[in-house]
């Protein structure tokens, strides 16, 4: 008999391997988007492309001790969520029925990014703070599964 690899250990060592790529200063998160246990696209927390990157000096967060959960919009970069989103979409590749994996529990905005998506399953590690996401994922029935690895 094969042994089998346990896909939900796989994929989330994948993601800390992409979360490794980010350039944020506060927090690096990875995310990747499978389909079948194939990767359809990956993600990192980031500033857009052609954007200079985060530092100490530029970053609008910490200047104004913007607590993590809060004032999404006030930040130059993208979350791990939304790049792996663009990503698919700009190859072209449907994620609709899709699982996301994530080192952090996304927050509202990149919820409701995923619901609209199709998404039908997210398993994360790191926790957020943030319940109106977790109550809107829920409340859209996409599987929640928050990763412990044994």
């Amino acid at each position: 008999m094969l042994n089998r690899p346990n896909w939900t250990d796989y994929f989330m060592e994948i993601t800390k391997l992409v979360a490794s790529r980010s350039s944020c200063i506060r927090r690096k998160v990875g995310a990747v988007i499978v389909k079948e246990q194939r990767i359809l696209a990956t993600g990192y927390n980031g500033v857009p492309k052609n954007i200079e990157h985060c530092s100490k000096e530029n970053c609008i967060r910490t200047k104004n001790n913007i607590p993590s959960g809060q004032r999404h919009e006030l930040c130059r970069g993208l979350h791990a969520e939304q790049n792996a989103i663009i990503q698919a979409a700009l190859h072209g590749v449907s994620i609709k029925d899709s699982v996301l994996y994530c080192t952090t529990q996304p927050c509202i905005v990149c919820a409701k990014m995923l619901i609209n998506a199709d998404v039908k399953k997210i398993v994360f590690e790191g926790d957020y703070p943030d319940s109106l996401a977790m109550d809107m994922l829920k409340e859209a029935k996409i599987e929640l599964i928050q990763y412990k690895k044994a």
